[in-house]
């Protein structure tokens, strides 16, 4: 079992940011690959971002040049800056940590079976 806890979600207005954090144990940088995904209701799960642990980072198409994945080892800390922000990435954001994949860590062929309960964004 990974305890991943995210935090940051809120509602803002179009063109507004907003910083997720995702708080996870502290083995998970020598094993696992890090990311974000997204479900918005009635639409398909969307990996966002992904992460490995030297900081090479993957984004999906929809996000490239808004959103910023990044990771700070000693704080065993998960980010997501959202900037320029749309009503369509209004979702449930979740944080997601997945071995199966490791260390090639591209977001478009990780899995989320290991992830946390999800942070609420609201664009409008």
């Amino acid at each position: 079992h990974v305890q991943l806890v995210e935090s940051g979600g809120g509602s803002v207005q179009a063109g507004g940011s907003l910083r997720l954090s995702c708080a996870a144990p502290g083995y998970i940088g020598n094993k696992y690959c890090m990311g974000w995904f997204r479900q918005a209701p009635g639409k398909q799960r969307e990996g966002v971002a992904g992460i490995d642990r030297d900081g090479i980072t993957t984004y999906a198409d929809s996000v490239k040049g808004r959103f910023t994945i990044s990771q700070d080892n000693a704080k065993n800390t998960l980010y997501l800056q959202m900037n320029s922000l749309k009503p369509e990435d209004t979702a449930l954001y979740y944080c997601v940590a997945d071995p199966s994949v490791f260390p090639v860590c591209v977001i478009g062929v990780m899995r989320t079976d290991y992830r946390g309960q999800g942070t609420q964004v609201t664009v409008s």
